[in-house]
Protein backbone atom coordinates (compact mmCIF):
# COMPACT_ATOMS: atom_id res chain seq x y z
CA UNK A 1 0.00 0.00 0.00
CA UNK A 2 1.65 3.50 -1.47
CA UNK A 3 1.13 6.27 0.86
CA UNK A 4 2.52 9.68 0.92
CA UNK A 5 3.20 12.86 2.79
CA UNK A 6 1.11 15.64 1.67
CA UNK A 7 -0.48 18.82 2.43
CA UNK A 8 -3.88 19.22 3.02
CA UNK A 9 -4.48 21.17 -0.43
CA UNK A 10 -2.54 18.43 -2.07
CA UNK A 11 -4.64 15.11 -0.48
CA UNK A 12 -7.73 17.12 -1.65
CA UNK A 13 -6.55 16.95 -4.95
CA UNK A 14 -5.37 13.11 -4.39
CA UNK A 15 -8.76 12.10 -3.46
CA UNK A 16 -10.26 14.27 -6.59
CA UNK A 17 -8.35 12.60 -8.85
CA UNK A 18 -9.11 9.18 -7.10
CA UNK A 19 -12.86 9.99 -6.86
CA UNK A 20 -13.02 10.03 -10.53
CA UNK A 21 -13.35 14.00 -10.75
CA UNK A 22 -13.79 14.79 -14.61
CA UNK A 23 -14.52 18.99 -14.54
CA UNK A 24 -11.99 21.15 -12.36
CA UNK A 25 -13.29 25.00 -12.19
CA UNK A 26 -11.91 27.52 -9.60
CA UNK A 27 -10.42 31.00 -8.67
CA UNK A 28 -7.31 31.46 -6.88
CA UNK A 29 -7.82 32.12 -3.00
CA UNK A 30 -5.66 31.93 0.04
CA UNK A 31 -5.68 29.40 1.68
CA UNK A 32 -7.28 26.84 -1.20
CA UNK A 33 -5.21 28.08 -4.16
CA UNK A 34 -3.02 24.49 -4.09
CA UNK A 35 -5.77 22.41 -4.47
CA UNK A 36 -6.67 23.53 -8.27
CA UNK A 37 -2.61 23.83 -8.73
CA UNK A 38 -2.40 20.12 -7.38
CA UNK A 39 -5.35 19.59 -9.98
CA UNK A 40 -3.38 21.12 -12.69
CA UNK A 41 -0.78 18.10 -12.81
CA UNK A 42 -3.61 15.15 -13.46
CA UNK A 43 -3.88 15.31 -17.14
CA UNK A 44 -6.97 13.24 -17.35
CA UNK A 45 -8.97 15.88 -15.25
CA UNK A 46 -10.31 19.21 -17.14
CA UNK A 47 -9.07 21.71 -15.18
CA UNK A 48 -9.67 25.79 -15.30
CA UNK A 49 -9.10 28.93 -13.64
CA UNK A 50 -12.08 31.02 -13.86
CA UNK A 51 -12.66 34.46 -14.18
CA UNK A 52 -14.06 34.51 -10.41
CA UNK A 53 -15.56 32.24 -7.70
CA UNK A 54 -19.17 33.11 -9.39
CA UNK A 55 -18.42 31.43 -12.42
CA UNK A 56 -16.08 28.78 -11.16
CA UNK A 57 -18.92 27.69 -9.19
CA UNK A 58 -21.33 27.51 -12.39
CA UNK A 59 -18.98 25.91 -14.58
CA UNK A 60 -18.51 23.16 -11.91
CA UNK A 61 -22.11 22.84 -11.00
CA UNK A 62 -22.77 22.60 -15.09
CA UNK A 63 -20.58 19.93 -15.65
CA UNK A 64 -22.39 17.99 -12.38
CA UNK A 65 -25.75 18.44 -14.69
CA UNK A 66 -24.31 17.20 -17.43
CA UNK A 67 -23.67 14.17 -15.54
CA UNK A 68 -19.78 14.48 -14.74
CA UNK A 69 -17.96 14.95 -11.20
CA UNK A 70 -17.05 18.13 -10.63
CA UNK A 71 -15.47 20.41 -8.44
CA UNK A 72 -14.80 23.96 -7.61
CA UNK A 73 -12.33 25.24 -5.12
CA UNK A 74 -12.02 29.13 -3.20
CA UNK A 75 -11.79 30.91 0.06
CA UNK A 76 -13.95 32.10 2.39
CA UNK A 77 -14.74 35.18 0.98
CA UNK A 78 -14.93 33.94 -2.95
CA UNK A 79 -17.81 31.95 -1.41
CA UNK A 80 -19.91 35.21 -0.55
CA UNK A 81 -19.08 35.64 -4.61
CA UNK A 82 -20.28 32.18 -5.33
CA UNK A 83 -23.47 32.11 -3.06
CA UNK A 84 -25.90 33.14 -5.28
CA UNK A 85 -25.84 30.18 -7.64
CA UNK A 86 -24.88 28.03 -4.61
CA UNK A 87 -28.13 28.39 -2.77
CA UNK A 88 -30.28 27.47 -6.00
CA UNK A 89 -27.91 24.37 -6.70
CA UNK A 90 -29.08 23.05 -3.49
CA UNK A 91 -33.07 23.43 -4.54
CA UNK A 92 -31.89 22.07 -8.12
CA UNK A 93 -30.01 19.12 -7.21
CA UNK A 94 -27.02 17.42 -9.23
CA UNK A 95 -26.49 14.32 -11.99
CA UNK A 96 -23.04 14.05 -11.10
CA UNK A 97 -21.65 14.64 -8.20
CA UNK A 98 -20.31 17.61 -7.39
CA UNK A 99 -18.17 19.52 -4.14
CA UNK A 100 -17.23 22.92 -3.12
CA UNK A 101 -14.14 23.13 -1.18
CA UNK A 102 -13.78 26.86 1.11
CA UNK A 103 -11.11 27.69 2.84
CA UNK A 104 -11.56 29.56 6.24
CA UNK A 105 -8.70 31.77 7.23
CA UNK A 106 -8.93 31.74 11.39
CA UNK A 107 -6.64 34.26 12.47
CA UNK A 108 -6.91 36.43 9.20
CA UNK A 109 -3.32 35.48 7.98
CA UNK A 110 -4.19 37.02 4.06
CA UNK A 111 -7.76 38.03 4.07
CA UNK A 112 -10.10 40.92 5.19
CA UNK A 113 -11.90 39.17 7.67
CA UNK A 114 -12.71 36.09 9.77
CA UNK A 115 -16.06 34.43 7.93
CA UNK A 116 -16.79 31.31 9.18
CA UNK A 117 -18.12 29.43 6.16
CA UNK A 118 -20.33 27.25 8.29
CA UNK A 119 -22.87 30.06 7.89
CA UNK A 120 -23.20 29.66 4.39
CA UNK A 121 -23.53 25.94 4.88
CA UNK A 122 -27.18 26.34 7.06
CA UNK A 123 -28.12 29.18 5.46
CA UNK A 124 -28.38 27.78 1.54
CA UNK A 125 -29.05 23.80 3.54
CA UNK A 126 -25.81 22.12 1.88
CA UNK A 127 -24.55 19.71 3.48
CA UNK A 128 -20.65 20.18 4.54
CA UNK A 129 -17.56 18.35 5.88
CA UNK A 130 -14.50 19.43 7.68
CA UNK A 131 -11.58 17.28 7.33
CA UNK A 132 -8.92 17.44 10.64
CA UNK A 133 -5.64 16.73 8.46
CA UNK A 134 -4.44 15.73 5.38
CA UNK A 135 -5.38 11.86 5.54
CA UNK A 136 -9.03 13.34 5.92
CA UNK A 137 -9.05 15.67 3.12
CA UNK A 138 -8.09 12.90 0.53
CA UNK A 139 -10.66 10.65 2.37
CA UNK A 140 -13.44 13.44 2.63
CA UNK A 141 -12.86 14.28 -0.74
CA UNK A 142 -13.88 11.13 -1.91
CA UNK A 143 -17.06 10.26 0.51
CA UNK A 144 -18.38 14.00 -0.19
CA UNK A 145 -19.24 12.68 -3.71
CA UNK A 146 -20.70 9.64 -3.04
CA UNK A 147 -23.32 11.30 -0.62
CA UNK A 148 -23.34 14.61 -3.25
CA UNK A 149 -25.18 11.86 -5.84
CA UNK A 150 -26.74 9.42 -3.36
CA UNK A 151 -28.50 13.19 -1.72
CA UNK A 152 -28.93 14.22 -4.59
CA UNK A 153 -26.90 18.02 -3.89
CA UNK A 154 -23.70 19.71 -4.02
CA UNK A 155 -21.41 19.04 -1.36
CA UNK A 156 -19.41 21.47 0.70
CA UNK A 157 -15.78 20.51 2.00
CA UNK A 158 -14.76 22.76 4.61
CA UNK A 159 -10.84 23.44 5.05
CA UNK A 160 -8.38 26.09 7.41
CA UNK A 161 -5.45 27.58 6.70
CA UNK A 162 -3.75 25.46 9.17
CA UNK A 163 -5.29 21.67 7.76
CA UNK A 164 -4.76 23.08 3.92
CA UNK A 165 -1.10 24.08 4.86
CA UNK A 166 -0.38 21.23 7.08
CA UNK A 167 1.34 17.59 5.84
CA UNK A 168 0.62 14.68 6.93
CA UNK A 169 0.40 10.78 5.66
CA UNK A 170 -2.01 10.26 3.28
CA UNK A 171 -2.74 6.67 1.49
CA UNK A 172 -2.59 6.61 -2.35
CA UNK A 173 -5.21 4.64 -4.25
CA UNK A 174 -6.43 4.32 -8.06
CA UNK A 175 -8.30 6.40 -9.56
CA UNK A 176 -12.20 5.01 -10.15
CA UNK A 177 -13.55 5.80 -13.09
CA UNK A 178 -16.92 6.61 -12.97
CA UNK A 179 -17.79 8.28 -16.12
CA UNK A 180 -20.21 10.60 -17.18
CA UNK A 181 -24.15 9.66 -16.32
CA UNK A 182 -26.70 10.10 -19.32
CA UNK A 183 -28.03 13.76 -19.15
CA UNK A 184 -32.23 13.74 -19.86
CA UNK A 185 -33.92 17.02 -19.52
CA UNK A 186 -35.91 17.66 -16.68
CA UNK A 187 -37.85 21.20 -16.48
CA UNK A 188 -39.48 21.02 -13.39
CA UNK A 189 -36.15 19.81 -11.91
CA UNK A 190 -33.50 22.01 -13.34
CA UNK A 191 -35.32 25.56 -14.24
CA UNK A 192 -35.56 27.18 -11.01
CA UNK A 193 -38.63 29.09 -11.70
CA UNK A 194 -41.16 29.97 -8.30
CA UNK A 195 -43.42 27.03 -9.31
CA UNK A 196 -40.45 24.75 -9.60
CA UNK A 197 -38.86 26.11 -6.70
CA UNK A 198 -41.60 25.69 -4.35
CA UNK A 199 -41.37 21.83 -4.68
CA UNK A 200 -37.42 21.87 -4.68
CA UNK A 201 -37.71 23.55 -1.27
CA UNK A 202 -39.77 20.89 0.08
CA UNK A 203 -37.29 18.04 -0.95
CA UNK A 204 -34.24 20.10 0.45
CA UNK A 205 -36.05 20.00 4.11
CA UNK A 206 -36.75 16.24 3.47
CA UNK A 207 -33.22 15.74 2.20
CA UNK A 208 -31.52 17.48 5.06
CA UNK A 209 -33.70 15.61 7.39
CA UNK A 210 -32.23 12.60 5.95
CA UNK A 211 -28.94 13.71 6.11
CA UNK A 212 -29.33 14.47 10.11
CA UNK A 213 -30.51 10.62 10.77
CA UNK A 214 -27.04 9.48 8.12
CA UNK A 215 -25.04 11.86 10.33
CA UNK A 216 -26.55 10.24 13.46
CA UNK A 217 -25.95 6.24 12.12
CA UNK A 218 -24.04 5.87 8.82
CA UNK A 219 -21.47 8.54 9.16
CA UNK A 220 -20.35 6.88 12.52
CA UNK A 221 -20.00 3.83 10.50
CA UNK A 222 -17.89 5.58 7.91
CA UNK A 223 -15.72 7.19 10.25
CA UNK A 224 -16.85 10.53 9.31
CA UNK A 225 -18.25 10.96 12.73
CA UNK A 226 -16.15 9.60 15.64
CA UNK A 227 -16.44 8.83 19.28
CA UNK A 228 -13.83 8.61 22.01
CA UNK A 229 -14.27 7.43 25.15
CA UNK A 230 -11.46 7.67 27.72
CA UNK A 231 -12.55 9.85 30.97
CA UNK A 232 -15.93 10.75 31.30
CA UNK A 233 -15.04 13.87 33.86
CA UNK A 234 -14.83 15.82 30.68
CA UNK A 235 -16.26 15.80 26.80
CA UNK A 236 -14.97 17.33 24.20
CA UNK A 237 -17.25 18.34 20.83
CA UNK A 238 -14.95 19.82 18.07
CA UNK A 239 -14.15 19.81 14.33
CA UNK A 240 -11.42 19.57 11.97
CA UNK A 241 -8.21 21.82 13.36
CA UNK A 242 -10.00 22.46 16.85
CA UNK A 243 -10.22 18.65 17.34
CA UNK A 244 -6.51 18.09 17.02
CA UNK A 245 -5.55 20.64 19.23
CA UNK A 246 -8.24 19.40 21.70
CA UNK A 247 -6.79 15.77 21.47
CA UNK A 248 -3.30 16.97 21.49
CA UNK A 249 -3.94 18.91 24.71
CA UNK A 250 -6.26 16.75 26.79
CA UNK A 251 -4.88 13.15 25.46
CA UNK A 252 -6.86 10.63 27.32
CA UNK A 253 -8.17 13.29 30.32
CA UNK A 254 -11.25 13.79 27.89
CA UNK A 255 -13.74 11.68 26.05
CA UNK A 256 -14.24 13.10 22.82
CA UNK A 257 -17.33 13.55 19.83
CA UNK A 258 -14.83 14.41 16.77
CA UNK A 259 -17.46 15.77 13.95
CA UNK A 260 -16.87 15.29 10.15
CA UNK A 261 -19.85 16.42 9.42
CA UNK A 262 -20.82 19.87 10.25
CA UNK A 263 -24.09 20.33 8.66
CA UNK A 264 -26.41 18.96 9.50
CA UNK A 265 -25.17 17.76 12.68
CA UNK A 266 -25.77 14.23 14.50
CA UNK A 267 -28.27 15.73 17.05
CA UNK A 268 -29.46 12.30 18.56
CA UNK A 269 -25.20 11.43 18.95
CA UNK A 270 -24.64 14.68 20.97
CA UNK A 271 -27.60 14.03 23.03
CA UNK A 272 -26.18 10.39 23.53
CA UNK A 273 -22.72 11.88 24.28
CA UNK A 274 -23.59 14.54 26.67
CA UNK A 275 -25.45 11.93 28.43
CA UNK A 276 -22.23 10.30 29.46
CA UNK A 277 -19.79 13.00 30.55
CA UNK A 278 -20.21 15.17 33.60
CA UNK A 279 -19.00 18.51 31.73
CA UNK A 280 -19.50 19.35 27.97
CA UNK A 281 -17.15 21.53 25.74
CA UNK A 282 -17.58 22.67 22.44
CA UNK A 283 -14.39 23.52 20.97
CA UNK A 284 -14.71 25.51 17.39
CA UNK A 285 -12.26 28.36 15.88
CA UNK A 286 -14.76 31.16 15.14
CA UNK A 287 -18.28 31.14 15.84
CA UNK A 288 -20.18 29.54 17.83
CA UNK A 289 -22.16 27.35 15.33
CA UNK A 290 -21.49 23.63 17.33
CA UNK A 291 -22.69 25.28 20.40
CA UNK A 292 -25.94 27.11 19.84
CA UNK A 293 -26.79 23.38 18.08
CA UNK A 294 -26.27 21.86 21.22
CA UNK A 295 -28.53 24.72 23.51
CA UNK A 296 -31.31 24.35 20.67
CA UNK A 297 -30.94 20.44 21.31
CA UNK A 298 -31.48 21.32 25.64
CA UNK A 299 -27.68 19.83 25.84
CA UNK A 300 -25.98 22.02 28.52
CA UNK A 301 -22.22 23.10 27.06
CA UNK A 302 -19.62 25.60 27.71
CA UNK A 303 -18.47 27.05 24.42
CA UNK A 304 -18.03 30.66 23.84
CA UNK A 305 -17.51 31.68 27.52
CA UNK A 306 -14.00 29.59 27.64
CA UNK A 307 -12.86 30.37 23.93
CA UNK A 308 -12.71 33.13 21.99
CA UNK A 309 -14.65 34.28 18.75
CA UNK A 310 -11.46 35.54 17.28
CA UNK A 311 -8.79 33.88 15.79
CA UNK A 312 -7.08 30.34 15.48
CA UNK A 313 -6.88 28.33 18.61
CA UNK A 314 -3.75 25.92 19.74
CA UNK A 315 -2.97 23.63 21.94
CA UNK A 316 -2.05 25.68 24.92
CA UNK A 317 -5.35 27.95 24.55
CA UNK A 318 -7.51 24.33 25.06
CA UNK A 319 -5.22 23.61 27.86
CA UNK A 320 -5.07 26.75 29.69
CA UNK A 321 -8.88 27.54 28.88
CA UNK A 322 -9.73 23.52 30.14
CA UNK A 323 -7.39 23.02 33.31
CA UNK A 324 -5.67 26.22 33.70
CA UNK A 325 -2.56 24.74 33.35
CA UNK A 326 0.02 26.51 31.14
CA UNK A 327 1.60 24.96 28.29
CA UNK A 328 5.08 23.82 28.95
CA UNK A 329 7.44 25.55 26.55
CA UNK A 330 9.84 28.30 26.60
CA UNK A 331 8.45 32.20 26.17
CA UNK A 332 9.98 35.15 24.85
CA UNK A 333 9.47 38.06 26.82
CA UNK A 334 11.11 40.50 24.79
CA UNK A 335 9.40 42.72 22.48
CA UNK A 336 9.81 41.84 18.70
CA UNK A 337 9.86 44.29 15.72
CA UNK A 338 6.83 43.68 13.52
CA UNK A 339 7.84 42.88 10.10
CA UNK A 340 4.63 43.77 7.90
CA UNK A 341 4.86 41.90 4.51
CA UNK A 342 6.27 44.74 1.51
CA UNK A 343 6.27 45.15 -1.90
CA UNK A 344 9.06 43.43 -3.13
CA UNK A 345 12.23 45.06 -5.00
CA UNK A 346 11.39 46.06 -8.50
CA UNK A 347 7.34 45.54 -7.81
CA UNK A 348 6.22 47.99 -10.52
CA UNK A 349 3.22 48.57 -8.04
CA UNK A 350 5.80 50.74 -5.98
CA UNK A 351 6.86 53.26 -9.14
CA UNK A 352 3.36 54.19 -9.86
CA UNK A 353 2.38 54.70 -6.14
CA UNK A 354 5.89 57.09 -5.75
CA UNK A 355 4.88 58.73 -8.92
CA UNK A 356 1.15 59.52 -7.79
CA UNK A 357 3.07 60.26 -4.06
CA UNK A 358 2.39 64.28 -2.90
CA UNK A 359 -0.40 64.66 -5.24
CA UNK A 360 -3.15 64.56 -2.58
CA UNK A 361 -5.70 61.84 -3.90
CA UNK A 362 -7.89 59.93 -2.45
CA UNK A 363 -7.09 56.48 -3.05
CA UNK A 364 -9.99 53.54 -3.55
CA UNK A 365 -7.93 50.59 -2.98
CA UNK A 366 -8.62 46.56 -3.77
CA UNK A 367 -7.20 43.63 -3.28
CA UNK A 368 -4.24 42.28 -4.25
CA UNK A 369 0.02 42.46 -3.63
CA UNK A 370 -0.96 46.75 -4.45
CA UNK A 371 -2.99 46.74 -1.21
CA UNK A 372 0.83 46.56 0.46
CA UNK A 373 1.09 49.97 -0.86
CA UNK A 374 -1.23 51.26 1.81
CA UNK A 375 1.55 51.02 4.37
CA UNK A 376 4.18 53.29 5.07
CA UNK A 377 5.93 54.89 3.68
CA UNK A 378 3.83 54.89 0.58
CA UNK A 379 0.81 55.07 2.62
CA UNK A 380 -1.25 55.66 -0.92
CA UNK A 381 -4.43 53.95 -0.07
CA UNK A 382 -7.92 55.13 1.77
CA UNK A 383 -9.94 52.29 1.35
CA UNK A 384 -10.02 48.72 0.59
CA UNK A 385 -13.48 46.43 0.81
CA UNK A 386 -13.06 43.80 -1.18
CA UNK A 387 -12.13 42.64 -4.51
CA UNK A 388 -13.33 44.81 -7.67
CA UNK A 389 -14.77 47.50 -5.16
CA UNK A 390 -12.14 49.87 -5.48
CA UNK A 391 -14.19 50.90 -8.76
CA UNK A 392 -17.60 51.09 -7.48
CA UNK A 393 -16.67 53.29 -4.69
CA UNK A 394 -14.86 55.57 -6.13
CA UNK A 395 -17.64 56.13 -8.52
CA UNK A 396 -20.25 56.57 -5.48
CA UNK A 397 -17.34 58.75 -3.35
CA UNK A 398 -17.70 60.87 -6.49
CA UNK A 399 -20.94 61.26 -7.06
CA UNK A 400 -21.15 62.24 -3.16
CA UNK A 401 -18.89 64.88 -3.56
CA UNK A 402 -18.87 65.98 -6.35
CA UNK A 403 -16.87 66.36 -9.98
CA UNK A 404 -14.13 68.76 -8.15
CA UNK A 405 -13.86 65.73 -5.82
CA UNK A 406 -13.72 63.32 -8.50
CA UNK A 407 -10.51 65.60 -9.78
CA UNK A 408 -8.36 64.75 -7.03
CA UNK A 409 -9.42 60.83 -6.53
CA UNK A 410 -8.35 57.57 -8.44
CA UNK A 411 -9.46 53.61 -8.15
CA UNK A 412 -6.54 50.99 -7.93
CA UNK A 413 -6.65 47.56 -8.93
CA UNK A 414 -4.99 44.65 -10.63
CA UNK A 415 -5.40 43.03 -13.81
CA UNK A 416 -6.53 40.14 -12.51
CA UNK A 417 -8.72 41.83 -10.25
CA UNK A 418 -10.48 43.62 -12.74
CA UNK A 419 -11.77 40.63 -14.87
CA UNK A 420 -13.20 39.18 -11.73
CA UNK A 421 -15.37 41.81 -10.40
CA UNK A 422 -13.95 44.94 -11.82
CA UNK A 423 -15.01 45.29 -15.08
CA UNK A 424 -19.15 46.00 -13.83
CA UNK A 425 -17.96 49.02 -11.58
CA UNK A 426 -16.23 50.64 -14.76
CA UNK A 427 -19.46 49.99 -16.67
CA UNK A 428 -21.40 51.48 -14.02
CA UNK A 429 -19.13 54.51 -14.51
CA UNK A 430 -19.28 54.54 -18.16
CA UNK A 431 -23.23 54.21 -18.08
CA UNK A 432 -23.92 56.39 -15.51
CA UNK A 433 -22.04 59.18 -16.97
CA UNK A 434 -19.09 59.54 -13.89
CA UNK A 435 -16.02 61.01 -14.10
CA UNK A 436 -13.95 58.90 -12.17
CA UNK A 437 -10.17 57.83 -13.11
CA UNK A 438 -9.51 54.46 -12.72
CA UNK A 439 -5.80 52.90 -12.71
CA UNK A 440 -5.22 49.08 -13.84
CA UNK A 441 -2.28 47.71 -12.08
CA UNK A 442 -1.42 44.96 -15.29
CA UNK A 443 1.66 42.90 -14.04
CA UNK A 444 0.41 40.37 -15.97
CA UNK A 445 -0.20 37.55 -13.70
CA UNK A 446 -2.31 36.95 -10.22
CA UNK A 447 0.37 38.08 -8.14
CA UNK A 448 -0.29 37.58 -4.45
CA UNK A 449 -2.08 34.32 -4.67
CA UNK A 450 1.72 32.99 -5.93
CA UNK A 451 1.35 33.46 -9.82
CA UNK A 452 -1.54 32.35 -11.41
CA UNK A 453 -2.32 32.52 -14.95
CA UNK A 454 -5.52 34.99 -15.51
CA UNK A 455 -7.37 35.77 -18.76
CA UNK A 456 -5.51 38.43 -19.39
CA UNK A 457 -2.01 37.47 -19.64
CA UNK A 458 -2.93 34.91 -22.03
CA UNK A 459 -2.43 31.75 -20.75
CA UNK A 460 -4.02 28.82 -19.28
CA UNK A 461 -3.35 27.13 -15.96
CA UNK A 462 -1.25 24.39 -17.67
CA UNK A 463 1.15 27.49 -18.93
CA UNK A 464 -0.80 27.06 -22.39
CA UNK A 465 -0.78 29.70 -24.72
CA UNK A 466 -4.14 31.47 -25.18
CA UNK A 467 -6.66 34.09 -26.21
CA UNK A 468 -5.73 37.40 -23.59
CA UNK A 469 -8.64 40.08 -22.48
CA UNK A 470 -7.14 43.09 -24.42
CA UNK A 471 -7.98 46.00 -21.63
CA UNK A 472 -7.67 48.98 -23.85
CA UNK A 473 -10.25 47.46 -26.44
CA UNK A 474 -12.31 46.11 -23.47
CA UNK A 475 -12.26 49.42 -21.83
CA UNK A 476 -13.31 51.33 -24.83
CA UNK A 477 -16.00 48.56 -25.61
CA UNK A 478 -17.81 49.59 -22.39
CA UNK A 479 -17.73 53.71 -23.46
CA UNK A 480 -14.67 54.64 -21.92
CA UNK A 481 -13.19 56.77 -24.41
CA UNK A 482 -10.41 58.04 -22.32
CA UNK A 483 -7.22 55.38 -22.26
CA UNK A 484 -4.09 55.52 -21.81
CA UNK A 485 -0.80 53.03 -20.77
CA UNK A 486 1.62 54.18 -18.82
CA UNK A 487 4.99 52.50 -17.81
CA UNK A 488 5.05 53.15 -13.44
CA UNK A 489 8.97 53.14 -13.73
CA UNK A 490 8.46 56.50 -15.57
CA UNK A 491 7.66 58.35 -12.36
CA UNK A 492 7.56 61.71 -13.86
CA UNK A 493 5.54 60.44 -17.39
CA UNK A 494 3.43 58.11 -14.83
CA UNK A 495 2.70 61.76 -12.80
CA UNK A 496 1.94 63.51 -16.03
CA UNK A 497 -0.38 61.21 -17.16
CA UNK A 498 -2.71 60.56 -14.24
CA UNK A 499 -2.48 65.01 -14.09
CA UNK A 500 -3.89 65.17 -17.38
CA UNK A 501 -6.35 62.37 -17.03
CA UNK A 502 -8.00 63.57 -13.85
CA UNK A 503 -8.63 67.11 -15.33
CA UNK A 504 -10.73 65.91 -18.03
CA UNK A 505 -14.48 65.61 -17.70
CA UNK A 506 -15.07 62.01 -19.00
CA UNK A 507 -13.91 59.19 -17.04
CA UNK A 508 -10.69 57.55 -17.94
CA UNK A 509 -8.77 54.42 -17.64
CA UNK A 510 -4.82 54.17 -16.86
CA UNK A 511 -3.04 51.29 -17.49
CA UNK A 512 0.13 51.17 -15.45
CA UNK A 513 1.77 48.14 -17.20
CA UNK A 514 5.12 46.01 -16.33
CA UNK A 515 5.74 42.48 -15.31
CA UNK A 516 5.89 41.27 -11.33
CA UNK A 517 9.40 41.23 -11.13
CA UNK A 518 9.57 37.96 -9.53
CA UNK A 519 8.34 36.82 -12.85
CA UNK A 520 11.04 33.93 -14.41
CA UNK A 521 10.37 35.65 -17.91
CA UNK A 522 11.61 39.14 -16.53
CA UNK A 523 14.78 40.78 -17.71
CA UNK A 524 16.36 42.75 -14.90
CA UNK A 525 19.17 45.66 -14.83
CA UNK A 526 22.09 45.57 -12.76
CA UNK A 527 21.61 46.70 -9.76
CA UNK A 528 22.02 50.57 -8.35
CA UNK A 529 24.83 51.57 -6.86
CA UNK A 530 25.25 54.82 -4.25
CA UNK A 531 27.79 57.23 -5.07
CA UNK A 532 29.28 58.44 -1.31
CA UNK A 533 30.68 61.65 -2.19
CA UNK A 534 27.07 62.58 -3.27
CA UNK A 535 24.84 61.07 -0.67
CA UNK A 536 24.27 63.53 1.98
CA UNK A 537 22.11 61.01 4.40
CA UNK A 538 18.98 62.53 3.76
CA UNK A 539 17.31 59.94 3.55
CA UNK A 540 14.90 60.89 0.46
CA UNK A 541 15.07 57.84 -0.92
CA UNK A 542 13.68 55.59 2.17
CA UNK A 543 9.81 57.18 1.02
CA UNK A 544 9.86 54.83 -1.98
CA UNK A 545 9.49 51.75 0.86
CA UNK A 546 11.88 49.33 -0.81
CA UNK A 547 13.01 46.58 1.11
CA UNK A 548 16.94 46.82 -0.87
CA UNK A 549 17.72 50.17 0.28
CA UNK A 550 18.79 51.07 3.69
CA UNK A 551 20.76 53.28 5.78
CA UNK A 552 24.48 52.48 7.40
CA UNK A 553 26.53 55.36 9.25
CA UNK A 554 29.93 56.33 7.74
CA UNK A 555 33.12 56.50 9.90
CA UNK A 556 32.49 60.26 10.43
CA UNK A 557 29.00 59.40 11.94
CA UNK A 558 27.08 60.75 8.75
CA UNK A 559 24.33 58.11 7.16
CA UNK A 560 24.96 56.54 3.58
CA UNK A 561 22.56 55.05 1.56
CA UNK A 562 23.19 50.83 0.73
CA UNK A 563 21.90 49.02 -1.58
CA UNK A 564 21.48 44.89 -0.94
CA UNK A 565 22.91 43.65 -3.95
CA UNK A 566 21.09 40.15 -3.69
CA UNK A 567 17.67 42.19 -4.09
CA UNK A 568 17.75 44.99 -6.32
CA UNK A 569 16.86 44.75 -9.83
CA UNK A 570 17.77 47.82 -11.18
CA UNK A 571 14.46 49.33 -11.62
CA UNK A 572 15.76 52.89 -10.48
CA UNK A 573 12.81 54.14 -8.67
CA UNK A 574 14.99 54.97 -5.66
CA UNK A 575 17.15 57.40 -8.07
CA UNK A 576 13.83 59.41 -8.98
CA UNK A 577 13.96 60.32 -5.06
CA UNK A 578 17.20 61.25 -5.13
CA UNK A 579 17.37 64.99 -5.75
CA UNK A 580 21.19 64.50 -5.55
CA UNK A 581 22.13 62.12 -8.26
CA UNK A 582 24.05 59.70 -5.44
CA UNK A 583 22.07 56.73 -6.45
CA UNK A 584 23.54 55.79 -9.87
CA UNK A 585 22.33 53.07 -12.73
CA UNK A 586 24.94 49.75 -12.10
CA UNK A 587 27.91 49.17 -14.78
Amino acid sequence: MNKALMLGNEAVARGLWEAGVNVVSSYPGTPSTEITEYISKYDDIYSEWAPNEKVAFEVAFGAATGGARSFCAMKHVGLNVAADPLYTASYIGVNGGMVCAVADDPGMHSSQNEQDSRHHAIASKTPMLEPADSAECSAFAKIAYDLSERFNTPMLLRLSTRVSHARSIVELNDRNEVGVKEYKKDVMKNVMMPAMARGAHVRVEERLRAMTEFADTEAVEMGINTLEYNSTDIGIIAAGTSYTYAREAMGEKASYLKLGMVNPLPEKLIKDFASKVKELYVIEELDGIIEAQCIKLGVKVTGKDLFSLLGEYSQSTVQTALTEEKADFDTFDGEIPPRPPVLCAGCPHRGLYYALKGMGLYVSGDIGCYTLGAQAPLSMMDACVCMGASISGLHGFNVARGKEQAKKSIAVIGDSTFIHSGITGLIDIAYNKGVSTVIVLDNSITGMTGHQNNPANGFTIKGDPTVAVNLEALARAVGINNVVVVDPFDIEGTKAAVKAELEKEEPSLVISRRPCALLKSVKHEKPVTVNADKCIGCKACLNVGCPALSFTKRENGKALATIDMTQCVGCGVCASACRFGAIEKGE
